[in-house]
């Protein structure tokens, strides 16, 4: 009798140390699937070698090596990449996803490590006094400056609430505009920085204009950001990768990464969880 009951204690055990440790590889994702597109670049693209870089890439990375775990990528179209997660496709999704409301319905967000802000271009020696020193707005600034903007943009809304007498030239595409700020049609524009940047500003039809503003980041108006995105129900690793971005925010990895591809910080100065 006591070496049935032996028996079963030690079957016990071991299903107890299966479960365990399929728990453990489930909660903690001892390898993490990232979905990504492989195709968009600086964020996330491959070399002429074949080799899979770029910011989110380097930001996945960085956070696997901090949780512990070894990273596998997985390259996804991006119409299907939520889809793809919810169907266990991969585990995360590391690949320039703004979070959204509509989004959040779906799936979980890590908070954010890409910062969604609006940016001033304009003309280099033209001394614009558009921002105080603080980084408000100076509406005297703007007098007589013409501003172009995509129209139906959520620049159009920021300007639309924050300078509602500005001089704005509307366009119905990203290309009008800046052939009219090189035309002088426009004196400044607003757009997102990344792409005035990689689009304008670093080739040879931009090196006479410059950023004329700080980076404004309002939420209200540009969203959260980016995030890595997971299936519901994993509160476990959310709060690993959250701990592990926090990390990364204040330790200057994010900087770091960003400086690789764009002379300017993309991150969040400081972090901010969602919950928060």
């Amino acid at each position: 009798m006591k070496a049935k009951q032996m028996l079963v204690k030690a079957v016990g055990a071991l299903v107890l140390a299966a479960v365990s440790t399929a728990f453990t590889v489930t909660a903690y994702a001892e390898t993490l699937r990232v979905g990504t597109e492989c195709t968009y670049a600086p964020f996330n693209y491959r070399t002429a070698e074949g080799e899979l870089t770029g910011y989110d890439v380097d930001v996945a990375k960085g956070v696997a090596k901090l949780i512990g775990a070894e990273v596998e990528f997985v390259c996804q179209k991006w119409d299907g990449m939520i889809p793809a997660l919810i169907a266990n496709k991969f585990d995360l999704i590391v690949a320039s996803m703004s979070i959204t409301d509509k989004r959040r319905e779906k799936i979980d967000f890590s908070g954010p490590y890409r910062i969604s802000v609006g940016r001033l271009v304009g003309k280099k020696g033209h001394n614009l006094k558009l921002f105080n020193a603080d980084g408000s707005v100076n509406a005297a600034g703007f007098k007589g400056v013409k501003v172009g903007l995509e129209r139906a943009t959520t620049y159009e809304n920021w300007f639309k609430a924050k300078l509602p007498d500005a001089d704005i030239l509307r366009y119905d595409n990203n290309e009008a505009m800046y052939l009219d700020l090189q035309n002088g049609r426009t004196d400044v524009i607003m757009t997102n920085p990344m792409k005035a940047y990689l689009k304008f500003l670093s080739k040879e039809d931009g090196k006479g204009y410059e950023f004329v503003s700080p980076a404004i980041e309002e939420k209200e108006y540009f969203g959260i950001g980016v995030g890595i995105g997971l299936r519901k129900g994993n509160e476990a690793v959310l709060k690993r990768i959250n701990v592990a971005l926090e990390t990364m925010t204040k330790d200057g990895s994010l900087e770091k990464y960003s400086l690789k591809y764009f002379p300017f910080a993309i991150h969040p100065e400081k972090w901010v969880a969602l919950s928060e």
